[in-house]
């Protein structure tokens, strides 16, 4: 029988040379949880194993049912009536058996019934849900909504929302969008009004309108809603936490082009019960910000379990489909388009995976009230831009790979009889939702600009590789180079309009240097590793001579003959 995780050797592969065992080090600490808590590890050896045969489980559990309900659910969706959701009994089953399997808190601690798992356990536990079924990873993956009770919540909220989260008694939303505010959320308008004085329940009332909600039938809700009246910006607003009840109204459940087993929901609050979680003021300049660290690399992982599904239908596909005496896959055009999607689905695991592990460092520090303050700032700089790098990467590739995956199908993939034309539909959503693809690259340019990615590319020129590598080293040295004369351009011009419109193709130079690193450190482990890191590198000397030429060039008549051009 098929299992998502043995017969995909790459996740093992990644989550090896990241060092299992010092990710369990990362999250167990001295491992002195096992003492009271018969599921927590004793040591870094049995915690190694217990990650591997969970994910050995979710790839067996996902490669059967959750992929056999799948096109049903696709085709059925939920129903929504009288001011709430009926959910698709298939859907139902499905966390049903993630819920006997104790898996809906995976990153959760034990205290609260979760799993403490890394964030690149979790990461290859949502690649491969997404790879059986994109919409379920928004009700099993987005456990990030307990974490950040966990992390700004105060012990009774604790207490009260987030056992029930990781035992998947309850399911979550984040409650974030209003009709006329898509990813402008500093525009908020749905109203809190705080407790009347003498008033010491701490209950506040939500009124206003969210859309676009992910999980909107959700029982446990963060919603960020505006505190401070008279306010218009962000600093006006704070999250809170409430409970699904008769205040809450489910309008309608949005008609989609894709992840249709996720129910997308318009919401009113009337008059709704809620608690402050944190502190006032704090809701989008901190608390936002710091649970679109795990939104961005659940939805990263959602993209590349599209990915891995389309690229191999299509190559079974091109394996079996006879044209012209020949099965296609021997036919040039065919094999560089399978080549290329190989090549950068592994590029995006390597990249994801490699931020997991910077979010974990992040979590166990920023927890460690004897943690280095400086290494925390720093990890926390370095995840604000490696995750919207992994987000636009890997969700940027996944709709190209599945394009490209129907159109080697060619017409039977643009039918429903076959899954390619639902992983086309289920993509599109992943460079759109929890932030574009163009706010991930505004969330990464000013790092980008203010050198935080420095010490990783100096860490990477003081390393010696062996002679068959050593050109490609010297390649990727070379490339960092000409980035960094691109980047001192941008910095001596001081034009800000100039800095937005040539944005894009600077993450794409940082992207493509980062992600080079990534494959040399690869290929020192694996002889295959070797091959598509000489392919990657290759390719992105080409793209990294064109985009500094670009960008150092400065002309500013670039930008206003663009914007002459819409009529």
């Amino acid at each position: 029988m098929q299992n998502y995780f043995t017969d995909n050797p790459d996740i093992k592969f990644n989550l090896e040379r990241l060092d299992l065992k010092a990710l369990a080090d990362i999250v167990e600490g001295d491992y002195s949880s096992s003492k009271e808590y018969d599921f927590a590890p004793a040591n870094r050896d049995e915690a190694a194993q217990n990650y591997l045969d969970i994910l050995e489980v979710v790839g067996d559990i996902c490669a059967g049912p959750i992929f056999e309900r799948s096109r049903q659910i696709d085709k059925e969706g939920h129903i929504c009536e009288n001011g709430d959701v009926t959910m698709n009994p298939l859907v139902l089953e499905n966390l049903n058996d993630f819920k006997e399997m104790n898996l809906m808190g995976i990153s959760l601690p034990y205290e609260y019934g979760g799993l403490n798992m890394p964030q690149t356990i979790k990461i290859a536990i949502i690649e491969m849900v997404s790879r059986a079924d994109a919409s379920l990873m928004t009700l099993v993956g987005l456990q990030d909504i307990a974490e950040t009770i966990e992390d700004f919540g105060n012990d009774e909220q604790k207490a009260k929302y987030i056992l029930p989260l990781a035992t998947g008694e309850a399911t979550g939303a984040m409650v974030l969008t209003e009709p006329d505010f898509g990813s402008d959320l500093q525009s908020v308008k749905t109203k809190a009004t705080p407790p009347i004085d003498g008033d010491d329940s701490g209950v506040w009332h939500l009124n206003g309108t969210k859309r676009f909600i992910t999980n909107g039938n959700g029982t446990t809700l963060l919603v960020l809603a505006r505190s401070e009246l008279g306010t218009t910006d962000g600093r006006g607003l704070s999250m809170f936490v409430c409970s699904k009840d008769k205040t809450i109204n489910i309008d309608r459940i949005e008609e989609k082009l894709g992840i249709h087993g996720s129910p997308t929901c318009e919401m009113t609050f009337n008059n709704t019960p809620a608690y402050l979680i944190g502190k006032r003021k704090f809701g989008l300049i901190k608390y936002i910000m710091s649970l679109m660290n795990g939104a961005r690399i659940a939805v990263a992982a959602q993209a590349l379990g599209i990915s891995e599904a389309a690229y191999n239908l299509a190559k079974e596909y091109a394996e079996t489909r006879i044209q012209f005496g020949k099965p296609i896959i021997e036919i040039p055009a065919v094999y560089k388009m399978l080549s290329d999607m190989r090549l950068n689905i592994e590029a995006g695991r390597l990249l994801l995976y490699e931020t997991g592990k910077v979010v974990d460092k992040l979590k166990v520090s920023s927890k460690n009230p004897n943690a280095d303050r400086k290494e925390t700032k720093y990890l926390e700089r370095l995840a604000g831009i490696l995750t919207p790098f992994s987000k636009y990467f890997n969700a940027e590739m996944a709709n190209k790979t599945a394009y490209d995956g129907l159109q080697i199908m060619a017409g039977n993939g643009y039918m429903k009889d076959y899954d390619m034309e639902r992983y086309y539909r289920d993509a599109r959503i992943t460079n759109i939702y929890e932030g574009t693809s163009q706010l991930q690259v505004v969330a990464a340019i000013g790092g980008i600009l203010a050198g935080v990615l420095n010490k990783e590319l100096d860490k990477f020129k003081e390393l010696s590789f062996k002679s068959d590598l050593q050109p490609l080293s010297s390649s990727v040295k070379s490339m960092i180079t000409s980035f960094d004369k691109a980047v001192e351009t941008i910095k001596n011009q001081m034009d800000h309009e100039y800095t937005e419109f040539i944005s894009e193709r600077i993450v794409k130079m940082c992207l493509d240097i980062y992600i080079s690193t990534l494959f040399l450190d690869a290929a020192i482990k694996n002889d295959r590793k070797a091959k598509l890191a000489e392919i990657w590198i290759e390719e992105a000397k080409l793209k990294i001579k064109q985009n500094s030429e670009f960008v150092i060039s400065g002309n500013r008549n670039i930008v206003d003959n663009h914007s002459e051009i819409i009529v």
